[in-house]
């Protein structure tokens, strides 16, 4: 009983002994920009080859997939099996689609159109939302990385154009580009290359600041502190981040929809002011003939 005593005292006292000196540790002050730089410009990344073709595989990919896996199994929970009656992540999953639809008609698409988009533009929200909260557990997101930001913003434009097309053709896309005016072209051109740009820095810089805030916080006041700011910069920051993305890449259809959209229902909007003018003089000239 003594030997058992002594044995549970000795393993209590080295217990307390190295958690007073990992607590001791983690509030001590060091380098403070040493460790910044090492918690923000860490990127972990391994190389191998399929056949002769070299591929790198970097935390940022790993932990997109871990989101994105995350992201399935939650939809696929929200979705369940139908029933007589909607469960209540069925009807919260339908009121999100309803929201976004609203949305997308805000933008001027007609709902077919909204209906047509949504899934895309929905998978890019939950994808965003899905690796910004994953910081929540002390994980790196990958869009700290300004490769993940660039990739999502040139796939979302490439797919604002093609969808764009397939739902107004290449005339009503033309008009979206040379509305009001031709010479406005090369600056709607120029507006489909800043638009991925705005739209990759814009996530990159916030939740690359976020993360650095939060390590610079965790560095320096690791307790308490880091849990409640937390909830702002590692969750509702990551699904603001993810609603304005979304927002965003359904405001440049609605764009184009509603200039075309436009055009069906006024088409004398569209018509050339010289064309106007010949006709109308030749209107006047046959009333005049008829007169005389």
């Amino acid at each position: 009983m003594n030997s058992a005593s002594l044995v549970i005292s000795s393993w209590m006292s080295e217990f307390l002994y190295a958690f007073g000196q990992k607590f001791v540790e983690e509030w001590k002050i060091g380098d403070i920009g040493t460790e910044i730089r090492e918690g923000i410009m860490q990127w972990q990344h391994t190389f191998f080859n399929i056949g002769n073709i070299p591929f790198v595989l970097t935390d940022a990919i790993i932990v997109t997939w871990i989101a994105v896996l995350l992201v399935i199994i939650l939809t696929r929970s929200m979705v369940g099996k139908d029933g007589v009656r909607p469960t209540k992540r069925q009807t919260a999953l339908y009121m999100l689609i309803d929201i976004m639809i609203g949305a997308c008609m805000s933008f001027g698409m007609k709902r077919e159109e909204a209906e047509r988009v949504i899934p895309m533009i929905g998978t890019f929200g939950l994808v965003i939302a899905g690796c910004n909260v994953i910081s929540v557990f002390k994980i790196a997101p990958p869009a700290k990385n300004i490769a993940f930001p660039a990739a999502l913003a040139i796939t979302a434009i490439i797919y604002v154009i093609y969808i764009s097309i397939r739902m107004v053709g290449f005339k009503g896309f033309w008009l979206s580009l040379t509305t009001p005016m031709k010479a406005m072209l090369p600056f709607k051109i120029l507006d489909f290359i800043i638009k991925p740009i705005s739209l990759a820095l814009r996530l990159f810089g916030n939740v690359f600041g976020a993360f650095v805030f939060m390590e610079f916080l965790s560095i320096i006041v690791p307790v308490l502190l880091p849990a409640v700011f937390g909830l702002w910069f590692d969750l509702a920051d990551g699904l603001l981040q993810a609603v304005v993305f979304s927002y965003l890449t359904m405001s440049y259809i609605g764009e184009i929809c509603e200039v075309a959209h436009e055009y069906e229902e006024h088409p004398e909007h569209f018509a050339k002011p010289k064309k106007e003018k010949k006709k109308k003089d030749t209107a006047d000239a046959k009333t005049a003939e008829a007169t005389a």
